[in-house]
């Protein structure tokens, strides 16, 4: 039985010797070319797998993310008996959260339209909505989510959610499913979305979904670039239903030099870095799905793969 690391040498730098200490009778293979034995190779981590990834290791139990994203792994190739396991940890949990706040107080005091007037040395104030009154509905009530609702909520603005199931979480308006997804966009004047990427959702962020915001919506973007459909949001902007955006993320990434994106007046660009995996938590959450596995004990961060995520 073995751990087979396939990532970054400045992650693994991190990751070995806790590994090694953390799961002494686990050997270590850091690369394909230490693999003793094939046939040992009880657990993988690893951000992209390769193609014969199972055919060469056949006994792998456990794929585990070395992000907080799945979507890169092709779970219509998975064996049977491999189970997905996702990254989580408190550090990813805190640098959403401070991500989608920092859009939302972004948007909501007119930042993009500031930084315009800047460029162009025009001084002219904007009428300040109080945050009260203005209403913030984030997509995806996971982890990220509820962890971005809480960091919102102290602002006072009026919070909703939408998840695929339904979800409780005080002093939030939460919604589920398609049906209620009318009526959740209808009342965010602020949208976040922080879906995991599926089937379902690739694409959602669409012409169709823009047209049942408030006009003049703003939209914070930090889930996945697949999410958005780029012309339809150009679209938006350009007939003023939706008012500003701030995109994390895109597809492709980076985008290319002529992309209408880079230089738009209402758009604010960051290069997929709302969040990143801590490398020391990182390996530790992993030792502890690890032992986890092992003792036969619920495994954090395991997937569906019928969600999944």
């Amino acid at each position: 039985m073995a751990i087979l690391y396939l990532s970054s040498p400045e992650r693994r730098a991190v990751w070995q010797p806790i590994l090694s200490a953390a799961l002494p009778d686990l050997p270590f293979w850091g690369s394909a070319e230490e693999v003793l034995d094939p046939s040992a190779v009880r657990f993988v981590a690893c951000w992209v797998t390769p193609d014969d990834l199972f055919e060469r290791y056949p006994n792998i139990e456990l794929l585990i993310s070395v992000g907080a994203g799945v979507d890169q792994f092709d779970f219509d190739t998975l064996p049977e008996n491999v189970q997905v396991v996702r990254m989580i940890t408190p550090s990813i949990r805190e640098m959403v959260s401070e991500y989608a706040t920092l859009g939302v107080l972004a948007l909501h005091r007119d930042l993009p339209q500031y930084l315009q007037q800047q460029h162009q040395q025009h001084w002219q104030p904007q009428p300040i909505q109080l945050a009260r009154r203005r209403r913030v509905g984030v997509m995806g009530l996971g982890q990220l989510g509820l962890a971005a609702l809480t960091a919102l909520a102290p602002f006072g603005f009026q919070l909703s959610g939408w998840s695929r199931s339904r979800k409780e979480i005080a002093g939030v308006s939460t919604f589920a499913g398609v049906r209620e997804l009318p009526a959740f966009l209808a009342q965010s004047d602020l949208l976040v979305c922080l879906l995991p990427l599926t089937s379902e959702t690739h694409g959602i962020l669409d012409e169709e979904l823009f047209a049942q915001l408030p006009k003049g919506a703003g939209l914070v973007h930090c889930g996945r670039g697949e999410h958005l459909e780029s012309d339809a949001l150009l679209a938006a902007l350009q007939s003023g239903q939706i008012s500003s955006a701030m995109l994390d993320v895109t597809n492709p990434e980076p985008l290319p030099k002529t992309h209408p994106f880079w230089a738009h007046p209402s758009v604010i660009l960051t290069p997929h870095v709302a969040s990143e995996t801590d490398f020391e938590e990182g390996v530790e959450f992993c030792v502890q799905a690890i032992q986890a596995h092992l003792s036969g004990s619920a495994v954090p961060g395991l997937v569906s793969k019928i969600q999944r995520y």
